[in-house]
């Protein structure tokens, strides 16, 4: 966020500087070239007058003399020629040559003044020059050429764009070590607000952010954080404690309820046994109800750290466990699939998976079919399916199975509608997802998709926290009870 915050002021200042220095340096070196070329045009009319003086009184052994001095204070070329364009003088030649072919020789002689740029021949260099006439009226006795190079001009454009350019670093270092302080200023309670949700995340907040830090409106954002946070984990201690004691004090009086029904069993009349089975049967499965609900809420005040756990042993070893009750009902589970190693779980999340998928497999498989427990590996994902080849569910009963107390309209069992909610819960908690599929040939494929353990972290960060209690869950999930959901 530093980074973005420099590159944000600095991207605007430079923009800022861009804007006034480019303008400033391009009017700059209009007006060096304006001021070059109206000061050789002018010192070139000067030199023309006395030129033509020394012509007009025969003088001309003076002219070497004038333009010698000149070109050696100015760096700059003369020639002067005579009304017939022969050389007179030249500072960088001989002379006696006949230049009256020259375009600007030419217009001068013919009392024109001519001023314009050529590239030197010999040097390469750009030079700009000025020709005028030397007359009298409209008497023509001679002409002289004034160039000189644009080095010096080139130069002293050249200094001001350097002058430029390093005010411009000069701004841009001053802007950067402002805005890099404003900006640690404006992001150090954003960092700590960062740290403090993380902690809170993790389960207990031990770092409030810091509310005297930062800009006003960050610091109110601190003290609603803290104030928040505060009430949160009072909220989660409030229901933790709640979880963890409802169970042993539920527990009793459901357990009463049931003993006291089963006493009415002798003084009742035969025809409602019925009955007193069914209420029997409602308040084992209200005390089984109360149990998911309360492990879902272990599970959801739980932040557990992912382990690795050995997926293949953990499908044999559920398999055997429920084999011999999958055979009272005349139905096979067989294990497929290669090898797939660790997986990142929370502890004890396998188990209580398979357990619960197993048991609802069991419940909707018809005898003489087979349930399949099948590993397979995708592309950073271990695949663990458990595929029944019972009714299946439509499309709208797959979205809606993780729902919690949800069961299909034509179900007759005595389930809960916590089994399958428990088992998404366990498996999000493990980083991995779980969705539920049609299985070729119809039935349910129920798909696990956990990380493998080759990774090299976890999927989530370790965090101090209480986890579930095995026998709860375990409680939901035995192998002697079929009617789970």
């Amino acid at each position: 966020m530093i980074r973005r915050l420099l590159a944000s002021y600095l991207g605007l200042v430079l923009l800022v500087l861009l804007g006034l220095e480019i303008p400033f340096g391009l009017v700059y070196a209009r007006g060096e070239l304006s001021r070059f070329s109206n000061s050789l045009e002018r010192d070139a009319g000067m030199l023309a007058e006395l030129a033509e003086e020394r012509i007009e009184e025969g003088e001309r052994a003076e002219l070497p003399r004038l333009a010698g001095d000149y070109a050696r204070e100015t760096g700059a070329r003369v020639v002067i020629v005579d009304k017939t364009g022969t050389i007179l003088t030249d500072t960088a030649g001989p002379t006696g040559a006949d230049l009256s072919a020259q375009p600007d020789i030419a217009a001068a002689l013919r009392n024109r003044p001519t001023v314009g740029a050529a590239r030197d021949a010999a040097t390469g260099t750009e030079t700009r020059y000025a020709t005028m006439p030397g007359s009298s009226g409209a008497t023509i006795r001679g002409a002289l050429r004034l160039s000189q190079p644009t080095t010096v001009l080139d130069g002293r454009v050249r200094d001001i764009w350097l002058t430029l350019a390093a005010t411009g670093l000069g701004v841009l270092a001053a802007v950067a070590l402002i805005a890099s302080a404003l900006a640690r200023w404006i992001v150090r309670p954003v960092h700590a607000l960062e740290r403090a949700t993380a902690q809170l995340a993790d389960g207990t907040l031990t770092t409030p952010p810091a509310t005297d830090v930062g800009p006003p409106e960050l610091r109110h954002l601190a003290a609603s954080f803290t104030q928040t946070a505060t009430r949160l984990q009072h909220l989660l201690k409030a229901q933790r404690a709640f979880a963890a004691e409802a169970s042993h004090q539920l527990k009793t009086p459901l357990t009463a309820l049931r003993i006291r029904l089963e006493n009415f069993e002798p003084y009742l009349d035969p025809s409602a046994h019925d009955s007193l089975d069914e209420a029997i049967d409602e308040t084992e499965r209200l005390g089984r109800m109360i149990q998911g609900l309360l492990s879902l809420a272990r599970l959801e005040n739980s932040a557990l750290t992912p382990e690795p756990a050995d997926l293949d042993a953990m499908v044999a070893d559920r398999a055997a466990t429920w084999e011999p009750f999958a055979a009272e009902q005349h139905i096979r589970i067989a294990v497929t699939g290669r090898p797939v190693g660790q997986v990142w779980a929370i502890p004890g999340a396998l188990e209580q998976i398979i357990d619960n998928l197993l048991a609802n497999a069991l419940r909707h498989s018809p005898p003489a079919t087979t349930i399949t427990l099948a590993t397979t590996v995708t592309h950073q994902a271990v695949e663990l399916h458990v595929i029944d080849q019972g009714p299946g569910m439509s499309e709208a009963e797959r979205r809606r199975a993780f729902d919690r107390f949800w069961r299909a309209s034509d179900t007759h069992h005595d389930g809960t509608g916590l089994g399958l909610p428990i088992v998404e819960q366990l498996t999000r908690a493990s980083g991995g997802h779980i969705t539920l599929e049609s299985a070729p040939g119809g039935g349910l494929d129920a798909v696990i998709r956990l990380r493998p353990a080759t990774i090299s972290a976890p999927p989530h960060p370790p965090a101090p926290a209480s986890p579930p209690a095995p026998q709860a869950l375990n409680s939901m999930f035995d192998p002697r009870r079929t009617n789970v959901s």
